[in-house]
């Protein structure tokens, strides 16, 4: 028990890390506070370019979902941060990882929004058209509403996945919370930076998760 502590909880190497962990932790509020509205604007543009009567944008955009749904988020930042330098596009490590997510993230949330927007009844289109309403008007005001509504849920929870994800950041050398624990783990020799930031994605995420679950079963209840 006393190695078991000494190696995964020890207090004074928590104490040495802290500083380097604080830092990364930081560093992940900024990149999720940058990538999610990325994703949920990216994602609402596939949806609505979804809905347009035009058949090769559409097929496009179904591609485009395809494409980044299928291809592994890993791999892409690794092109992005690698590959596209030569090219002569070094978009640094932080531009990397927001190109990567906005491309990943895009088609996941484009596809709640597009069940979000089919949710909603035909006939609310049709209703609002008739009052003098333009289209734009019409998604704006009455459809989207209603649609974000309906897969409020989901959203949430794709959220949650994005900002676990953010942690592949760390194979392109941003210092966010897992690369910082590793950091610190390299120069202490010890696990508990990692066992810290563990625990730190834990204590952010769970009460997420809770209010998650609560509003879930609030919605089961109203239908």
């Amino acid at each position: 028990m006393e190695a078991l502590i000494a190696n995964f909880f020890n207090a004074q190497i928590l104490a040495q890390a802290w500083p380097i962990l604080l830092a990364g932790f930081w560093m992940t509020v900024m990149l999720t506070v940058v990538v999610v509205p990325l994703g949920l604007a990216g994602g609402l543009a596939v949806a609505l370019l979804s809905t347009v009567r035009n058949r090769a944008l559409r097929w496009t955009v179904i591609a485009w979902v395809d494409l980044f749904r299928a291809f592994p988020p890993l791999v892409l930042l690794m092109f992005i941060a690698f590959g596209l330098p030569f090219l002569g596009i070094d978009l640094g490590a932080f531009g990397a990882v927001a190109l990567a997510f906005l491309l990943n993230t895009s088609s996941y949330y484009g596809e709640v929004f597009r069940a979000g927007i089919e949710s909603v009844a035909r006939g609310q289109f049709e209703a609002a058209r008739s009052t003098g309403l333009g289209v734009t008007q019409t998604m704006t005001h009455v459809i989207l509403p209603q649609a974000v509504r309906n897969v409020t849920p989901d959203l949430i929870s794709n959220t949650l996945e994005v900002v676990k994800l953010t942690s592949i950041a760390s194979v392109v050398a941003l210092p966010e919370l897992l690369y910082a624990a590793r950091q610190a783990q390299s120069l202490t020799y010890n696990a508990t930076p990692i066992i810290a930031a563990g625990i730190i994605y834990l204590a952010c995420l769970w009460p997420v998760v809770r209010l998650l679950s609560r509003f879930e079963h609030k919605q089961i209840a109203l239908h």
